[in-house]
């Protein structure tokens, strides 16, 4: 059995599902890939509005890059809002 290849989104989470790490995920799965994520903050939103963002810590951003360096090595990575300049 081949193994798909594995990407990583670096991103928001968008309550709506419109964008961010939601979306991000669809388009892996759309042309066989597994997604893998890492959240940034998450937001509250929906098509009209952002009614609320919040961060994610560094300290959890770091424990979710950890938590896949052990068999889920991405062959590619994509960001998105990475929200603070503590996050980069």
């Amino acid at each position: 059995m081949k193994h798909k290849p594995i990407a990583l989104t670096i991103a928001g989470s968008d309550s709506g599902g419109g964008a961010g790490v939601q979306t991000d995920l669809k388009t892996f799965a759309s042309i066989g890939v597994h997604g893998t994520s890492v959240l940034t903050c998450v937001t509250a939103q929906n098509p009209s509005a952002v009614l609320g963002v919040q961060s994610i810590s560094p300290t959890l951003v770091t424990a979710q890059f950890d938590a896949l360096q052990n068999g889920l090595k991405p062959k590619a990575i994509k960001s998105g809002m990475l929200y603070s300049k503590r996050i980069v």
